[in-house]
């Protein structure tokens, strides 16, 4: 069955049992009566960290990206786990195994807390240290809404099944943005976020060798990179991590997407995107590999779209005091 008319047949099945996200009340100017400098003060600490670690930018976006894809954009990704608390955390989710940037978020947020106490919320820190990591490392920025609170609970079963995987196909990858309200562009767009950043080798040797158990590299794999990425990756070195752009490995441009072009995409979920027959998104790698313009203006309108993601807003939720942790209930006087 062609990709197009099966992916058809999975987005229908999927819009009679999934419902759209919701839209939030979230401003750029939340935040600017009384916290007025909230952007300079994440953005100083990003700058810091980056200093000692080249990966804290992509560490953060992934930290938001993996936020909003399960319940909405509400901090529970940063929740660790707590009996007290009853938390089973979304980082035990396989999707989610070695997700690395919370001391990074710790650091942000005693930051914030020290200017504007009980103020900001988790969720707001990592919507603008995302946009502050995509500036420092030579991007656009875009105007971030801000205005959610966070949640006292954690979804671990929703991070098993609804973040996106590095051994996917595009049909599920579609189907896994359109659960969230993202079309075939956010998923081009937002997957030009790995222009930075790396990959443990574990995550794609098997393209290298014995691709889907056929013994055989993956196709759509160039050969000279095939061969760079065996010997970065020998055996034992499941948890080597490899730039995941080999050209520009530490700013944000649009050399991911001249990557797929060449048939050096670094995970099967970048490759596919521009390498599957009839697919759509082939000609939005295309769009964004001719215009640098074109990728930073659907970057950031693809970011403000996901973090639009069913945020908690209001009085919903809370502004947790420590990301990690809920904040502790009021006591209750005995009767």
């Amino acid at each position: 069955m062609p990709f197009s008319k099966a992916l058809a047949y999975i987005l229908v099945a999927t819009a009679l049992i999934v419902a759209g996200p919701t839209t939030a009340q979230l401003s750029p100017t939340f935040y600017d009566a009384r916290c007025p400098n909230l952007s300079s003060i994440v953005e100083d600490v990003v700058r810091q960290a980056l200093l000692t670690d080249a990966r804290a930018g992509a560490k953060l976006i992934r930290f938001h990206f993996h936020d909003c894809f399960v319940n909405g954009c509400d901090g529970s990704v940063l929740l660790i786990d707590s009996v007290e608390d009853n938390i089973d955390s979304e980082q035990n989710a396989a999707g989610n195994q070695g997700i690395q940037g919370e001391n990074i978020v710790n650091d942000i947020k005693t930051a914030v807390e020290n200017a504007c106490p009980n103020l900001v919320s988790c969720a707001d820190i990592l919507a603008i240290a995302s946009n502050s990591a995509v500036v420092l490392a030579g991007g656009r920025g875009w105007e971030v809404q801000l205005g959610r609170r966070d949640s006292r609970e954690a979804n671990r079963s929703g991070a098993v099944s609804n973040l996106p995987s590095p051994f996917e196909p595009l049909a599920n990858l579609t189907v896994k943005f359109a659960n969230v309200g993202l079309n075939s562009t956010d998923l081009v767009a937002l997957s030009g976020a790995h222009t930075f950043g790396r990959s443990r080798c574990i995550f794609f040797s098997r393209r290298l060798t014995n691709f889907s158990g056929s013994g055989l590299p993956d196709p759509t794999l160039e050969a000279a990179y095939r061969e760079t990425l065996i010997e970065a990756c020998p055996a034992g070195g499941d948890n080597n991590r490899i730039d995941l752009d080999p050209t520009t490995p530490d700013e944000f441009d649009k050399n991911y997407f001249t990557n797929l072009q060449a048939n050096r995409g670094l995970l099967t979920s970048d490759q596919v995107l521009f390498s599957t027959d009839g697919a759509d998104t082939i000609e939005i790698v295309n769009r964004f590999a001719a215009s640098q313009e074109a990728f930073f203006d659907g970057f950031g309108a693809s970011m403000i779209k996901m973090g639009n993601i069913r945020p908690l807003t209001g009085t919903d939720g809370e502004i947790r005091l420590t990301c990690t942790r809920v904040n502790p209930l009021p006591a209750v006087a005995d009767m």
